[in-house]
């Protein structure tokens, strides 16, 4: 089936964001600050504020782990917005070229509920999207097959009807590509948008040069 609706995924793809924008300025040494991003501050971590921790349960948790880290445990929610350098022009560019032809916006994104109002009145692009579904709102997070089913009844009700083989879904994690295909929708891995937006051209969705 071509698909009918785009769902994006924001952190990588629309937003700027990169822990290392605000640890680079903490731990200049880039493998002590590897090490930290990957033994400390985990993405495994970081997923559990997304899926609906809170931030002063989260610090709590790994400080009684690490408590010679304590600081630099803090300044991760602390500093937050020091990892955000903005949006990406090129993928705003392709949400332009995708509304003005009319193609219904989604979003997916794996967000702490804590810190996603930030980026809302932040980033004007994505008060664009019909419907948003943040991870740390629903407490589930990508690529929990129960998150994209939740994504689905969302995008349903607002046009109802719809196929999952209507739906396209981009992120930058495969494995949140995957599993939006094993959930019956095209799963794109975004690398750029220029791959991406060739991408959806080749799934047959047609939109403005």
């Amino acid at each position: 089936m071509k698909p009918k609706v785009v769902v994006f995924d924001f952190g990588g793809v629309l937003i700027d964001w990169n822990p290392d924008y605000l640890y680079s300025k903490l731990i200049p040494d880039a493998d002590e600050r590897r090490r930290f991003l990957t033994e400390v501050c985990t993405m495994d971590w970081v997923v559990r504020q997304d899926g609906g921790q809170s931030i002063a349960s989260g610090n709590e948790e790994l400080i009684a782990r690490f408590p010679h880290e304590a600081e630099r445990i803090r300044a991760f929610y602390g500093r937050w917005t020091e990892m955000i350098r903005g949006v990406f022009a090129d993928s705003v560019a392709l949400v332009d070229k995708l509304e003005t032809a009319g193609v219904p916006l989604f979003g997916l994104t794996n967000w702490s509920h804590e810190t996603f109002p930030y980026a809302w009145e932040k980033f004007d692009v994505l008060r664009r999207f019909r419907d948003i579904v943040v991870s740390g709102r629903v407490k589930l997070v990508k690529p929990d097959p129960r998150i994209y089913a939740e994504t689905f009844s969302r995008i349903d009700r607002h046009l109802p009807g719809i196929a999952p083989g209507e739906i396209v879904f981009i992120d930058d994690n495969i494995k949140n590509a995957h599993a939006a295909a094993a959930a019956g929708w095209h799963g794109i891995h975004h690398t750029s948008a220029a791959a991406t937006e060739a991408k959806l051209r080749d799934l047959g969705l047609t939109f403005g040069q």
